[in-house]
Parts: structure tokens; C-alpha cells; sequence
């Protein structure tokens, strides 16, 4: 893959950013570098949620035979014609079919079996008759209602015919395509394989996750937040702990066995920041520096045929940048579609929105009585800002960005 121009020094901290590369060549690049990847055979118990790597076709009917849809008796729908209250007719009750217990034997002329829903349908009989129109006496009944041919019994392939593509290829498997597979006698499936995503936090001034912060520490918040996002995508996430402001650790850590590499942290042109430049010296870095806020600092490439994300430190920028193009990364990697697992809405704005021409904005807005509210916060180290919103609004690069009143599209984090 041909590498931007400002991608080529191999050392650009101190030096800023020569260029920002536009968030739809971003996410161009992406989409080219990302095709899914292969099936594997998985157990029927552990598929829901995963990818339909292939077509499904039944090679059975569904049921494989005419079963009773009612309790009642199987009857030959000839000998109650004209049955009512007033017109009671007799059968003989020769057995009973249950689900699993059929009847071994055939029905005659004014004889009945009794039947349960699900039980298949004795020879020679044609129809159930519901058990509230019989009135029962010693081992007969007597049929106070007339049924037609084939009135409550389930013919053959009902449900599922031989033949029938049942599920296609693509589809993420929910707990009734579950049910639906085991049915038709599937023990175990083809789904797309699962990118394995590593996560690598790095800086010195980190904490384990779920630490409590100590002097100039603080928590690594990014690597759980990361994890939860990779899992939601698709993904097996595979944090690596928290990594020190060293070449050689961060390095080792990007070569981890894995599809997906995030690294969090020191993505940007800082003096510690030594991701951008170890990209550069042992894979390729491709793009470096975006034209979005917050995200800006972001770089991707690859390594030792692996994706790798640098995602800044700061947590909101950090979202926004797994968002845009890693999440987008893993979700076609697993043959999901690229778009946000987001669901939108239009609504006014109840304050006006800024933004500089030439970058994207991510505004994170609360919904406040029918109308969009931007939250007022700076930075995007400010984390509790995306609890706090209820989604957000893209302001296009193009765009000075939106006055009070104006209808927008809402992105809700839901």
C-alpha cells in the first residue's frame, strides 16, 4: 500500500505535524487494508453473536411428518360430516400418538386415536379434531363438530422445507438462528474467525486499570474501554497491561501475535511519544495525524502484516479515534458491516455548535427536552464528558458548523 508523503521521516516528534490527512482518506485507507477474515468451524453452543461465514441450506423438511397442530383425535375427516350437538357421531378410540410414541397402527372407518400437539398423524387418519368438540364415553368419543381435510395438522417441511436457505451469509446469528440451526441438524458452523485485537497502554505516569490514583498516577482508563469497544465489535481484545515510555517495551508489544494492534498512548509528536517512530523504522506507517478534533494525533500502518492503531492518550480522542477507524478496522475484519453500531436522530439545537473549516468536530451533546444541548468542556482528557453525553454530532470539515435552531444528526452512544 503506497505511503502518504508525510509518512516518510522516520522521526517526527518535536516537529508537528506537516499535514493532516482528512478522516474520509482515513477511512479509505481502512477499508482497503481490511478484508475479512477466514471461517471457522464453531459448536452450535458457542455461536450466537458471531458471523455467518456461508450460506445455510436445510437438507431436511421441517417437520418430517404430518403431525397434529391440536389435543384431540385423529379421525378421517369423511366419517364426521355433518357432526353438530344435535347430530352426535360415534367413534371407537383404538390408541393414543404422543410426541415421540406414535401410533402403531393405521385408522378405520369410524374409529379415532387420541393425539397431542406435536404427536404425528396415524395412518389412514387426515385431520384432528380439537378434544372440546368430543364428548367422551367408556372407549369411544362422540364428535359434536365436523373438520375438512387436513384441518390442525402440520404438513411435511411446515417449517422448513428440503432444500430452503435458511440463513445467509453475513448474517450475525441471534439466539432463534441458533434454535433454527440445531433444527435442521446442524451440531457446529462456519462463522468468520474472530480478529484478535492486542491492547498496549503506554506512559510511564500509568497505573494498572482499576487502580486507584496515587500522586502524579493515574489509572489506565483506556485499555478497558478499549476492550469493552473490541469486544462489542467482534473482537477477542488482549490487553497487554501497562507499557513504560521505552522503545524497546513498546515495540515488543506491538509485535504481539495478534490481528489488531491499538496503541494507546504516545501516538502523537511529544519527545516520549516513540510509536509514530517505531511504525516508521520496522513496518510502515501509513497515515499520521488527522484533520478531526479531538483525534487529531492518530496514525495507523502496519507491522509484521498486523494493523496497527496508534490512538492518543487522552481518553475522548482516544474513543473518537477507535470509533473512526479501528472499530471500523475490526467490524470488517469480522465481516460486519463498517458503519457505527449506532442508532441516530434529527433534532434542533438549543445552542450553537463552532467548529474551524478544513477538520471534522465530534461534539458530544446531551438530549435535553427535544433538543440537542453541546456539552461545554475543554480537552479531551475530560473522560466523564462521554458518560455524561448522550451521543454526538460530526461537523463536517467543510462547515463553520451550526446555529441555534438548526435540525442536526444526533449519533446516540446507545
Amino acid at each position: 500500500m503506497q505511503q502518504p508523503p508525510h509518512a516518510e521521516n522516520a522521526d517526527v516528534r518535536m516537529r508537528g505535524f506537516a499535514r493532516r490527512t482528512p478522516v474520509a482518506v482515513a477511512e479509505a485507507w481502512v477499508d482497503r487494508a481490511c478484508r475479512p477474515l477466514p471461517p471457522e468451524m464453531t459448536p452450535l453452543a458457542e455461536c450466537a453473536g458471531r458471523v455467518l461465514a456461508g450460506d445455510v441450506t436445510s437438507e431436511v423438511d421441517v417437520p418430517g411428518f404430518v403431525r397434529g397442530m391440536m389435543d384431540g383425535y385423529a379421525v378421517r375427516a369423511a366419517d364426521i360430516l355433518g357432526a353438530s350437538l344435535y347430530n352426535r357421531i360415534p367413534l371407537r378410540v383404538i390408541g393414543a400418538s404422543l410426541p415421540g410414541r406414535p401410533f402403531d397402527g393405521s385408522v378405520a372407518a369410524g374409529q379415532a386415536v387420541q393425539i397431542m400437539t406435536g404427536a404425528p398423524l396415524p395412518a389412514g387418519a387426515d385431520a384432528v379434531l380439537p378434544a372440546e368438540c368430543v364428548e367422551t364415553s367408556g372407549d369411544g368419543v362422540s364428535a359434536q363438530a365436523d373438520v375438512a381435510p387436513g384441518a390442525h395438522a402440520g404438513r411435511i417441511g411446515d417449517d422448513i422445507a428440503r432444500g430452503t436457505q435458511v440463513l445467509a451469509a453475513g448474517r450475525v446469528l441471534r439466539p432463534q438462528d441458533v434454535g433454527v440451526l440445531s433444527s435442521i441438524g446442524v451440531a457446529e458452523v462456519a462463522v468468520v474467525r474472530r480478529p484478535c485485537v492486542a491492547i498496549v497502554s503506554t506512559g510511564n505516569e500509568l497505573l494498572p486499570a482499576g487502580s486507584r490514583p496515587v500522586g502524579v498516577c493515574i489509572a489506565d482508563s483506556n485499555s478497558p474501554m478499549l476492550a469493552a469497544f473490541v469486544a462489542r465489535d467482534g473482537g477477542l481484545a488482549e490487553p497487554t497491561g501497562v507499557v513504560p515510555d521505552a522503545p524497546e517495551a513498546i515495540l515488543d508489544a506491538m509485535r504481539r501475535a495478534a490481528d489488531v494492534v491499538l496503541v494507546s498512548g504516545g501516538s502523537s509528536v511529544g519527545r516520549e511519544d516513540f510509536a509514530p517512530t517505531l511504525l516508521t523504522q520496522h513496518g510502515t506507517l501509513a497515515i499520521h495525524g488527522i484533520a478531526m478534533r479531538p483525534a487529531g494525533p492518530t496514525g495507523m500502518g502496519t507491522l509484521d502484516g498486523r494493523l496497527v492503531f496508534l490512538l492518543p492518550g487522552n481518553p475522548v480522542a482516544c474513543l473518537a479515534a477507535y470509533d473512526f477507524f479501528a472499530g471500523r478496522a475490526i467490524r470488517l475484519l469480522g465481516s460486519r458491516p463498517a458503519r457505527w453500531p449506532y442508532r441516530s436522530v434529527r433534532l434542533p439545537l438549543a445552542r450553537r455548535i463552532t467548529s474551524a473549516i478544513g477538520r471534522l468536530e465530534y461534539v458530544r451533546v446531551r438530549c435535553v427536552d427535544g433538543q440537542i444541548e453541546p456539552i461545554s468542556v475543554g480537552g479531551s482528557s475530560i473522560l466523564s464528558s462521554t458518560s455524561r453525553a448522550d451521543g454526538f454530532v460530526v461537523v463536517a470539515p467543510d462547515s463553520e458548523g451550526h446555529p441555534a435552531g438548526e435540525e442536526v444528526e444526533v449519533t446516540l452512544y446507545d
